[in-house]
């Protein structure tokens, strides 16, 4: 069994998770508590990767980060090029599941109460020390829970993964690259041993969103 595709695929979605964490938590905040115009668009458009098929997505990121492009130029001169490795996984999986850890905050920010930001405001708190010690905090099974949900849908992306990192085994062949291609080769007993890890994930991941939502909606009370 070749353990390679589980271990990139960890490495992979690992890394566009923590990217997506980051700019999830503040693209979060900023459409759940600033008003400004165009804040509506701005939401659409962060969504769209959720509604384009996977192969356009990837198309759209091999034209802007490929070769040609002046981001890929710049990233080639840098001597870190996306098209074809590793990288451009990460960065095709981050994509494609930021839409889930936006929404996700963005709900779990929403849900704390403004008053209680005012009142740490009231006693002196920065808005940095109200984001930090009450916003974040009260909405941290919202962002537990969009951190778990972007972790399996970079885990088990295909059709971006493939446009852009493409399908070299031993160093950019994904979990679920690995699939296709095992059904390809013919191989139905490796096919189906990678869709079974691919599934138990997926499963365990939904288990615990829905174990968090629980226990958010019993902390709320009556």
């Amino acid at each position: 069994m070749d353990w390679f595709p589980f271990f990139l695929s960890a490495r992979v979605a690992s890394m566009a998770t923590g990217i997506n964490l980051v700019l999830g938590i503040v693209m979060g905040w900023i459409l759940a508590r600033k008003s400004f115009p165009g804040r509506d668009l701005l939401g659409s458009l962060v969504m769209i990767p959720l509604i384009l098929p996977p192969t356009v997505l990837g198309y759209y990121l091999l034209v802007a980060l490929g070769r040609s492009s002046p981001i890929g130029q710049a990233l080639e001169a840098l001597g870190l090029p996306l098209v074809f490795t590793w990288r451009g996984a990460v960065v095709a999986a981050a994509v494609s599941s930021f839409p889930l850890m936006v929404q996700s905050c963005r709900a779990a920010f929403e849900g704390v109460d403004p008053e209680l930001e005012q009142v740490a405001r009231t006693l002196g708190r920065s808005e940095w020390g109200v984001f930090w010690t009450i916003t974040l905090p009260l909405a941290w099974r919202g962002i537990l829970a969009g951190t778990i949900m972007t972790f399996a849908r970079a885990l088990g992306d295909f059709g971006a993964t493939l446009m852009v990192a493409g399908n070299i085994p031993g160093r950019t062949q994904t979990l679920a690259i690995a699939v296709y291609d095992a059904v390809q080769a013919n191989d139905p007993q490796r096919a189906g041993m990678l869709v079974a890890a691919l599934s138990i994930f997926g499963i365990l991941a939904l288990g615990a969103v829905q174990r968090l939502g629980r226990q958010y909606l019993l902390s709320k009370g009556p």
